[in-house]
């Protein structure tokens, strides 16, 4: 009987630490790329608003600093797509791809302050994107901020659907 009580209460403490890291670990995003949302997702718990001309994105849903990636599509083709808000303040919005990586389709992640190539791990700072075009660097969107919204003209995003010509692996 000792033994059967002892056994439950091991197996019990086992499963209070198993349960208590699982939420340490959602708590701290580790399991991000488990249950990672859909760019759609994304845009829409983000107030995103998709118009014909451009799309707007609430400067609160940056303030983070987090990148929130989006997607357009344009012609049967899949527009990838980031803003954020870099360290300096700054709202920024590249296109998820660059001028050297852009075949492998891989795109960019985001780690801490950093934007990380997904296909060669080149790093770069948060408030050099959208400024340096060429290279590894993400490639830049032309911006602009009206009210409460980070603007980006439909014409800019499309008109980088040629970086993007498979689909996303």
């Amino acid at each position: 009987m000792a033994v059967n009580r002892r056994k439950k209460m091991i197996i019990g403490v086992i499963a209070a630490g198993i349960l208590a890291a699982v939420v340490a670990s959602v708590s701290a995003g580790v399991l991000d790329g488990i249950f990672k949302k859909s760019p759609a997702e994304s845009a829409k718990a983000a107030g995103v608003m998709d118009a014909a001309d451009a799309v707007r994105i609430p400067l609160k849903a940056l303030d983070s600093g987090k990148a929130l990636f989006l997607v357009h599509e344009s012609e049967g083709r899949q527009v990838h797509y980031f803003a954020l808000k870099s360290r300096d303040g700054a709202y920024r919005a590249a296109l998820d791809a660059c001028d050297v990586c852009f075949k492998s389709n891989r795109g960019y992640r985001q780690e801490g302050d950093l934007m990380v190539c997904n296909n060669c791990g080149q790093t770069f700072p948060s408030n050099r994107i959208g400024e340096i075009k060429g290279g590894c660097n993400p490639h830049p969107l032309a911006r602009g901020i009206e009210g409460e919204y980070l603007v980006i003209k439909r014409a800019d995003i499309v008109a980088g659907k040629d970086y993007f010509a498979g689909k996303r692996s």
